[in-house]
């Protein structure tokens, strides 16, 4: 296969693959509609894949059955956070996406702030929640300094899970509750009203490239975990029909903050788009996105060129170790 950048790609080269999918995490439900399409599609293109669920089987499987590299489409905690990373690099079989620190820093979005802050990269206003600081007292306090609407949310799981819009006090205590069912701790962060975008990037270091933004219209602005995944009300534009220095200037913020997490092989931004002046604000950033029919990463890739099955046969053959020996 060749690229769009006229790179070839031998399937046969690539050896034997595991597809990681399904997993422990909260995600699982997800994670396997993605491993399931990659999947399909890698064997479309000529790969040795095979799929495995790490919630199944000993991970200790991959090395005694010869596979060579991983592409994972784990989601969530165990899969996207660093650990089964740090497993690989051990075994020393090449995977998919960030290495151990980037997917750490990326899975927990108070730490991606703080990176993004100290980069001066634009990230709504937040205030952290230790399970000490959870009582109503303290969580009363927080729209006064944050505002309302707000934003309240688990700061280590993704697609949603446990997320909260709160407009007005009397709703913080349950937006925390919900929250702390899947994050001992608590996020609150000031809602951008606005736009909602999302930008992917594939490649590493001075060779990344931020693909197509693709702007998001959710039915009441509700993007959460069902529109996500199990409708079809929500409406992805892609070209996403921004004004051409829009475009831009969010790419350039996403590959900055790409960057600026030690990102590699791919991963995706969301981001807001204030109403009041149109400036772009950083939301998370996805180090193993998802892959399923609804996923944005194929839909900007498409815009790019690339098809769906074209898209997984180079992110495989991106597929590397932090430290190879």
């Amino acid at each position: 296969m060749n690229t769009k950048d006229n790179t070839v790609i031998d399937p046969t080269s690539l050896g034997k693959v595991a597809v990681l999918m399904g997993g422990r995490s909260a995600e699982r439900e997800v994670s396997l509609m993605s491993g399931t399409g990659v999947l399909a599609a890698l064997k479309a293109r000529g790969v040795d894949a095979h799929a495995f669920d790490p919630a199944e089987r000993d991970l200790g499987d991959l090395r005694r059955e010869g596979f060579t590299r991983c592409f994972i489409t784990l989601h969530g905690r165990h899969g996207e956070d660093g650990t089964v990373q740090g497993a690989l690099e051990l075994m020393g079989i090449p995977y998919t996406g960030p290495g151990v620190l980037a997917s750490a820093i990326a899975m927990d979005k108070v730490m991606t702030k703080r990176m993004w802050i100290a980069e001066g990269l634009p990230t709504p206003r937040y205030v952290c929640l230790a399970p000490g600081q959870q009582t109503p007292e303290h969580t009363r306090a927080v729209p006064d300094e944050l505002g309302l609407p707000l934003i309240v949310k688990p700061p280590r799981e993704g697609s949603s899970i446990g997320v909260s819009k709160v407009r007005g006090y009397s709703d913080m205590q349950a937006a925390v509750a919900l929250s702390v069912r899947y994050d001992p701790d608590v996020l609150c962060e000031e809602f951008i009203e606005g736009e909602e975008v999302t930008c992917p990037v594939i490649g590493t270091g001075e060779q990344a490239r931020a693909l197509p933004v693709i702007r998001i219209v959710a039915p009441d602005g509700a993007y959460d975990y069902q529109n996500k995944y199990f409708t079809d009300e929500v409406k992805y534009h892609c070209p996403s029909g921004l004004p051409e220095t829009e475009e831009r200037e969010i790419q350039r913020i996403v590959l900055a903050s790409y960057r600026a997490l030690g990102c590699r092989g791919w991963g995706r931004a969301d981001l807001m788009i204030r109403a009041s002046d149109r400036k772009p604000f950083l939301l998370e950033i996805n180090t193993s996105p998802g892959m399923t029919s609804h996923s944005l990463v194929p839909m900007s890739a498409k815009a790019a060129g690339l098809s769906y099955e074209d898209l997984c046969l180079v992110l495989l053959a991106s597929a590397a170790l932090d430290n190879p020996a």
